[in-house]
């Protein structure tokens, strides 16, 4: 399944500061029911695409919904900054990169 959405990007302080895309609640319940057999360590693993820019991760799970790290290179590629909503295509990755 696919998943196309809007999100505002978030800084989430952990031992360095990290943007994330707050995913919405109706997409993070989906994405948890159809990742049942795929979570790790509360970690959902996925393929997402912003603006021109396609990269993998692996969700986080926040007060009950999903967040998406953005990658230094998804940054800088497509000028993202806290604060904007993006849109992205995201699917679960269900073998290795």
């Amino acid at each position: 399944m696919e998943w196309t959405f809007s999100g505002e990007v978030i800084e989430w302080r952990g031992p360095a500061p990290y943007l994330f895309l707050a995913i919405p609640a109706d997409v993070s319940d989906e994405v948890r029911e159809d990742a049942r057999d795929l979570v790790y360590w509360g970690q959902i693993p996925v393929e997402a695409t912003i603006g021109d820019t396609d990269f993998t991760t692996a969700l986080f799970p926040k007060d009950g919904r999903y967040l998406l790290p953005l990658k230094v290179v998804v940054q800088r590629a497509e000028e993202v900054v806290e604060g904007m909503t993006l849109t992205v295509a995201m699917s679960l990755r269900r073998e290795s990169p």
